[in-house]
């Protein structure tokens, strides 16, 4: 993230008299590398985590006016900040029964009136008005607040991407293909389910914490998962969103170094995306990963990758469920061909991730990478015992699997059936595709 000494944002890089068009990208800019920390520090501020995130959207509302008409200040993050606790002030004063708050917080404030475009600094300082050493855990504070155990996953998602991601509904809406007015009304049910709940806003305790770091890293797994192959719709990927989920991830990872698992996680989304630019092709279909251009890759994210993977195992405590699927992803990134993949430390990875953290879908993958490794017979059997179970009904992956397994052992038929199955049950245009064309081929 950007720090407070930084280069500022202002209209005055442009030649031209301010614009609308200029106002918006300023504050866009503006917000959406610094919305965690304005956010942090108002909830900090004010108490108040749902007043926080009100404020500092009216604040933003009112830059687009101001900007457009006198261009941005010298220090936007300055001014968006005195401006929002100038309306939390006035909120606080619409609150008749909270006069003393009012006056404690206003006394509390008054240090802070620096440069905004109206109040003068009393030393001239453009420094930020929160205390550095608070940065990071406001930052903190607001990951476990938006992803407090209190509230259901759908609604983590949507106000981690809100408040800490800077993304607005609409972009949220998009991203998951869902109404704007939905996005909005879990925003709202969650703010008002944190304030009946009264969730402190502040770091929990140490015990407490790492027992809800586990939230924090599944809602950021989501994000990036759906990120990274769409659930619905007609694109593979939505690399918007996955970028959100590492960039947040990232931001976790600087204020928690010594947890091995947000280093596992960051890895698994450095390496993951890394092969994006070859995941799909230029009208956007899904390219296999046996058909990518590995020159396509980027090394760059590689390398921050196995750098994350080598932190999280250098604590001594064994990989947790996101370091070894890192660990799995780095064995792609190491292989020049799928051929030349080390499918056999795949299947070791694989049965250690099923042993922490065992799921149908980690049962799938084990035997794909069986099948790469000692043959498809065995890996089918591995199929048909999940079939059995019925644990993976109605999801388009068991048939896309036990199709390219048949299909491997001449059983054409049925392999054919079960790919058209896969596609009739895939809710994504580009992968229902690539799975369609796959029984084609069958004949």
């Amino acid at each position: 993230m950007a720090r407070a000494d930084g280069p500022a944002l202002t209209a005055a890089a442009s030649d031209g008299p301010p614009s609308a068009e200029s106002a918006r990208r300023a504050v866009e800019a503006v917000w959406r590398i610094e919305s965690a920390r304005i956010v942090g520090a108002l909830a900090r501020y004010t108490g108040d985590f749902a007043l926080a995130e009100d404020v500092a959207q009216e604040a933003l509302a009112e830059a687009l006016v101001s900007w457009s008409r006198d261009g941005a200040p010298a220090n936007p993050v300055g001014w968006l900040l005195a401006t929002a606790r100038r309306r939390a002030i006035d909120a606080f004063r619409r609150r008749s029964a909270l006069d003393e708050r009012y006056t404690m917080l206003a006394g509390q404030l008054a240090d802070g009136e620096f440069s905004s475009g109206a109040v003068a600094s009393r030393d001239g300082s453009d420094d930020l008005p929160w205390d550095p050493d608070r940065v990071d855990d406001d930052v903190l504070a607001l990951m476990f607040t938006a992803c407090h155990p209190v509230l259901s996953p759908e609604a983590r998602v949507a106000l981690t991407l809100r408040v800490v991601g800077g993304l607005s509904s609409e972009e949220i809406a998009r991203a998951f293909l869902v109404p704007v007015p939905t996005v909005q009304a879990r925003i709202t049910r969650a703010k008002k389910t944190i304030a009946a709940a009264h969730v402190p806003f502040e770091l929990p305790p140490a015990a407490e914490r790492r027992e809800r770091l586990g939230g924090v890293l599944s809602v950021l797994y989501v994000i990036f998962t759906e990120g990274s192959t769409a659930s619905t719709g007609d694109r593979l990927l939505r690399t918007d969103l996955a970028y959100e989920a590492v960039r947040l991830a990232r931001t976790l990872a600087a204020l928690l170094p010594g947890e091995p698992e947000v280093s596992g996680l960051l890895a698994l989304f450095e390496l993951t995306a890394a092969r994006f630019p070859a995941r799909t092709g230029h009208d956007g279909e899904a390219v296999l990963l046996e058909d990518q251009d590995r020159r396509l890759w980027d090394r760059s994210a590689i390398r921050r990758g196995l750098a994350a993977l080598g932190r999280a195992a250098a604590v001594g405590q064994g990989l947790g469920p996101y370091g070894l699927q890192a660990a799995i992803a780095a064995c792609h990134a190491a292989a020049p061909s799928v051929g030349e993949t080390d499918w056999e430390r795949v299947v070791l990875l694989y049965e250690a991730l099923g042993r922490v953290a065992p799921s149908p879908v980690v049962e799938l993958n084990r035997a794909v990478a069986v099948a790469m490794a000692s043959g498809p017979q065995q890996a089918l059997s591995m199929v048909d015992e999940l079939v059995a179970s019925g644990r993976l009904s109605g999801s388009h992956l068991l048939p896309s699997v036990r199709g390219e397994l048949l299909a491997r052992l001449g059983r054409t038929a049925e392999a054919r059936a079960e790919l058209e199955l896969a596609a009739r049950l895939c809710s994504n245009t580009r992968e229902r595709s690539v799975l369609l064309r796959k029984a084609a081929e069958l004949g």
